[in-house]
């Protein structure tokens, strides 16, 4: 926010305290009123990526009502469910259902992975690489008509609007708590939601994106991410003395140097 506005520090540090609280307040409010509208606009759109193309899902799921949702619908409850436990098996999706099980934040869903599939064996696989989950960055960061594959906004999408030309850990991180309360019953999204837990799964995916030793592998995420959202300014970045104005300038700096020879050999 601070390199958005070079001049809210300047404003912060010199303003009276009260002055500085009531902004800090107008801040916060902005942020929540943010968070607000990406719920909003989520909690519908997703139920067209869920669904079969050109099918519905059965059984049907209302738009603006939540309360069939999360385990208590096939779709979501399959895509909802940690990966330490089997969908599959009946008895589970009872347990869910009527929350004799109940998850917490750092139980990751099914719907985080590829083709929604964990593998126990090398868990990075697909991890965070899911087509639900791009689909919700798109929905967020950069319009929602560029879900499709021919966008058809005339708006600028968040990230244009904020300058931002790269993905980071910490919007992959928001756009996945978001995905996962869509999916959800719960129809309020609070940070504490003891039965949703957004806040620990958030942070919980923050932890693994800071830690040192999975570097690697978060910089392989990344990068895959930013194909996916800004192709662009992911692609090969050329050498600045490979554009046409630099050769340009090469040529015509040689040209001077030409020049300057000859007079200087003519003297």
């Amino acid at each position: 926010m601070l390199r958005m506005q070079p001049r809210l520090q300047e404003e912060i540090v010199t303003k009276p305290v009260e002055e500085m609280y009531q902004l800090c307040d107008l801040i916060q409010k902005g942020c929540s009123n943010a968070r607000a509208d990406d719920t909003k606009g989520l909690k519908g759109a997703i139920l067209d990526w869920i669904a079969p193309p050109g099918e519905d899902l059965i059984p049907r799921l209302a738009r603006n009502i939540k309360t069939d949702r999360g385990f208590h619908h096939p779709c979501t409850g399959a895509l909802l469910c940690p990966v330490d436990l089997d969908w599959s098996v009946e008895e589970i999706k009872t347990k869910l259902r009527n929350q004799e099980i109940n998850t917490v934040g750092d139980q990751w869903p099914h719907f985080l992975f590829r083709n929604y599939s964990y593998d126990s064996e090398d868990p990075w696989n697909g991890l965070f690489r899911s087509h639900l989950l791009v689909m919700g960055y798109k929905y967020i960061f950069t319009s929602p008509s560029s879900v499709d594959k021919e966008p058809k906004a005339t708006k600028h999408g968040n990230a244009r609007i904020h300058g931002m030309n790269k993905v980071t850990p910490a919007s992959i991180a928001y756009v996945a708590a978001q995905v996962r309360f869509a999916l959800s019953s719960t129809s309020v999204f609070s940070k504490s939601d003891h039965v949703l837990d957004s806040e620990r799964f958030y942070l919980s995916v923050l932890e693994l994106f800071g830690d040192v030793d999975e570097k690697m592998e978060v910089n392989d995420l990344i990068s895959w991410w930013n194909k996916q959202i800004f192709p662009s300014s992911a692609g090969r970045k050329l050498n600045k003395d490979d554009t046409v104005h630099s050769k340009i300038k090469a040529k015509r700096a040689a040209m001077v140097m030409m020049d300057l020879s000859v007079n200087t050999n003519g003297t």
